[in-house]
């Protein structure tokens, strides 16, 4: 098969975003009069654009369908407040202040009117809580709901987080839990009961906007982002970002009461921790001499450390045994052989 007929599953979506990436960051950006563009596409959870002052703009959007995204379980309510959430979770990984959302929906003909409005509300609740407001959009119809969001922050070039700047010796830390939102889709894909605190970490995921703030003004973190596409893939990321590897702790993983008691077989509650997406929780490294700065700032837990990049990424048991942690977390677009 050649190159211009290869087909978009049988790469996948890393691999997909890479070459898009490379066509969109052409050479000649600069001579185009684009040097105001400090991170452009692929690299982070959002663009960088440069304000010509002490503080940078922070943009990203991201699409989200009815089949593919909101389980049926979902209310209105809940599908607008993920749509918001999953744009105001990127501005969070970058340290920044959201400053507007702006909301593209597409909705087929024959919706309820009072479907829309509880989306909506679900929208502007997300928004409201992060301390921003829904500035804008568009409307159209289209033959299955679909909401693109496109999210902007501020935050000043001195206290900007990327998956970049991580180094050997530094700390691991996650705020939150791991494997609720993923355990909370087992249970809804097997019928199995679970909490609503579980279901709740799925179906209305909070971006840690105010927590992200606070971490980047404290200057002890060296790298961050966010956790959506589960804590593993989220590793390798910032992995192939700032050139290091790292050593995770079982131990030390954040589970939720309700998750270990949802399932007794410890290698499916390890599946849930690391290779399920949808917790929205942010993944950071800190410079262990500036530990402190950090401790009291919000819910975070020390889950390893960062290693030499060529250590790879692994997993300490309880029993001092080193495992391969696997590339691979939730994606929108599966490579065939994944």
């Amino acid at each position: 098969m050649t190159m211009k007929e290869t087909k978009v599953y049988s790469i996948g979506e890393r691999a997909l975003i890479s070459r898009l990436s490379g066509i969109f960051n052409t050479p000649e950006g600069k001579e185009r009069g684009q040097e105001g563009i400090l991170v452009g596409a692929g690299s982070d959870d959002c663009a960088v654009l440069d304000l010509k002052g002490e503080d940078c703009l922070v943009v990203t959007t991201d699409m989200l369908h009815r089949t593919t995204d909101f389980p049926p379980e979902m209310t209105p309510w809940q599908m607008g407040w993920m749509s918001a959430a999953v744009n105001l979770s990127d501005i969070a990984a970058m340290g920044a202040e959201p400053t507007g959302l702006l909301m593209a929906i597409g909705i087929p003909a024959d919706t309820e009117i009072a479907f829309i409005e509880e989306l909506a509300k679900g929208i502007q609740a997300c928004a409201e809580f992060c301390e921003t407001a829904v500035i804008g959009g568009d409307l159209d119809t289209h033959a299955e709901l679909t909401i693109t969001g496109t999210a902007l922050g501020r935050v000043k070039k001195s206290h900007l987080l990327l998956r970049k700047g991580a180094k050997p010796g530094d700390l691991v830390c996650v705020t939150g839990h791991t494997g609720s939102a993923g355990a909370a889709l087992e249970a809804i894909q097997s019928k199995k009961s679970v909490s609503e605190n579980v279901l709740k970490a799925l179906f209305e995921p909070v971006p840690r906007t105010k927590e992200a703030r606070k971490l980047a003004e404290s200057e002890a973190v060296t790298s961050m982002m966010d956790t959506s596409d589960g804590l593993a893939m989220s590793l390798y990321d910032l992995a192939r970002q700032s050139k290091v590897g790292f050593r995770i702790r079982e131990e030390a993983l954040p589970i939720l009461p309700e998750v270990e008691d949802f399932t007794s077989d410890p290698d499916e509650l390890l599946e849930f921790a690391l290779y399920t997406g949808g917790d929205f929780e942010l993944i950071f490294t800190v410079d262990p001499g500036r530990l402190k700065k950090v401790q009291n700032i919000c819910n975070l837990t020390i889950i390893g450390e960062c290693t030499k990049y060529d250590t790879g990424i692994a997993l300490e048991s309880p029993e001092f045994r080193l495992t391969n942690i696997e590339q691979r977390g939730y994606l929108q677009l599966k490579a065939e052989n994944s």
